[in-house]
C-alpha cells in the first residue's frame, strides 16, 4: 500500500496549482467534496477563524483529497500518514505547509466527530524561529525609498504602530483619532479591538496624504476607490522599498511589526504594555522578543545588598 501511495504522489504533492484552483478542482474532482468543503468553512467562519487560516487549512484539505481522489473521511490511518510522510520528504514543502495539513486534517475529522483519528495525527513541533529586526538606520532608508508619498507614509505606519498587514489594510479614516493621538485596529487576528499610539511624525504624513489623495471610507484605497488596499499590494510596495534601500536581510512587511516590538523593548516598554500594544492573546508569544532585544542585563545578585540604598 505505502509503496503505491508513494508512487501515486510522486511530483504532485507541491504542484503549481493555486490554493483556490485547488478547491475548484476538488469540487468538480472528489466525490462529497463540495458538501464537506461547505460545512468545514461554515465552522470555520462561525468559529471566528481568519481568512488566511481558512485560505490555508482549506488548501492543505483539497489537496489531500486530490491526492487521494477521495473524501478524507474514506482515507485509512495508513494512507493519511503515508501522504504526511511524503509532505515532511518534500523538499519544497515548508514546516508551516506541513503544519497546515495537520492541522487542517484535524480540523476536519472533528467536524464529522472522527475525534479519535484526529488524534492520532502527529504532533507539530514548534519551530518557530527568533524575527529578522531591522536596525534604525535600515528602517529610515526604507521610509525614504518609496516615490509615491502614499507608500511612505503606509510603511511608515505600519512600523509605527505595530500593525499586522490585514489590519493597515482594513483602517478606516475615522480610526485614525488625532485628538487622542489613537489609531483604533478593529477586529484584529484575536477579534478583538484594541488601541494603538499614533505617532506625531506619521500624523503629518497622514495629513499630506490625505489632502493628495482623498480616501474615500478606507484609509488607503484600492485601486477602486472606496475598497480597502489589498494585502498583495502592500507586499509588492514593501519589496520594491527593500530593494531600492540595499536592505540585504530576509525580510517581510511583519518584519515591520517585529521591528517595532523589539525596539518598543530596547527603550524601556514593559513586556505586559507590548503584549497588550500588538493585541497578542498569551504573553508567550511576546516574550519570543526579549531574545532579540538589546536590553541591558544587571548581574544576578542578593536585593538585601542594595536594600538599604534606597
Amino acid at each position: 500500500m505505502s509503496k503505491e501511495i508513494e508512487k501515486r504522489g510522486r511530483g504532485r504533492l507541491s504542484g503549481s496549482d493555486s490554493p483556490k484552483t485547488l478547491i475548484e478542482r476538488a469540487k468538480r474532482e472528489v466525490p462529497d467534496f463540495k458538501e464537506h468543503y461547505s460545512k468545514f468553512e461554515q465552522q470555520m467562519v462561525i468559529g471566528g477563524y481568519s481568512s488566511s487560516t481558512l485560505f490555508n487549512y482549506s488548501r492543505s484539505v483539497a489537496k489531500i483529497s486530490l491526492h487521494f481522489k477521495k473524501s478524507i473521511l474514506d482515507l485509512d490511518t495508513e494512507e493519511v500518514n503515508q501522504y504526511l510522510y511524503l509532505l515532511a520528504k518534500e523538499k519544497k514543502a515548508s514546516s508551516t505547509y506541513f503544519k497546515h495539513a495537520v492541522y487542517g486534517l484535524r480540523f476536519f475529522l472533528r467536524l464529522y466527530d472522527l475525534e479519535d483519528r484526529a488524534l492520532k495525527l502527529p504532533t507539530v513541533a514548534n519551530d518557530r524561529k527568533l524575527p529578522v529586526v531591522l536596525s534604525y538606520q535600515e528602517l529610515r532608508r526604507l521610509f525614504l525609498a518609496p516615490q509615491r508619498l502614499k507608500h511612505r507614509v503606509l510603511l511608515s505606519l505600519i512600523y509605527s504602530a505595530g500593525l499586522r498587514v490585514s489590519e493597515v489594510c482594513n483602517l478606516h479614516i475615522n480610526d485614525i483619532d488625532s485628538e487622542r493621538m489613537q489609531i483604533r485596529v478593529v477586529k484584529s487576528k484575536g477579534k478583538n479591538d484594541r488601541y494603538v499610539v499614533l505617532s506625531e511624525y506619521v500624523l503629518q504624513g497622514l495629513r499630506k496624504y490625505i489632502a493628495s489623495s482623498k480616501p474615500q471610507k478606507y484609509l488607503f484605497n484600492g485601486r477602486i476607490k472606496g475598497q480597502p488596499l489589498g494585502k498583495g499590494a502592500v507586499q509588492q510596495s514593501f519589496r520594491l522599498a527593500v530593494s531600492k534601500s540595499g536592505i540585504i536581510k530576509d525580510v517581510s512587511v511583519h518584519s515591520l511589526r517585529h521591528s517595532y516590538a523589539t525596539h518598543l523593548l530596547e527603550q524601556g516598554v514593559d513586556i505586559v504594555t507590548i503584549k497588550e500594544l500588538l493585541g497578542h492573546s498569551a504573553i508567550e508569544t511576546t516574550m519570543m522578543y526579549l531574545h532579540v532585544a538589546k536590553v541591558n542585563r544587571t548581574n544576578a545578585h542578593s536585593p538585601l545588598d542594595r536594600l538599604y540604598n534606597y
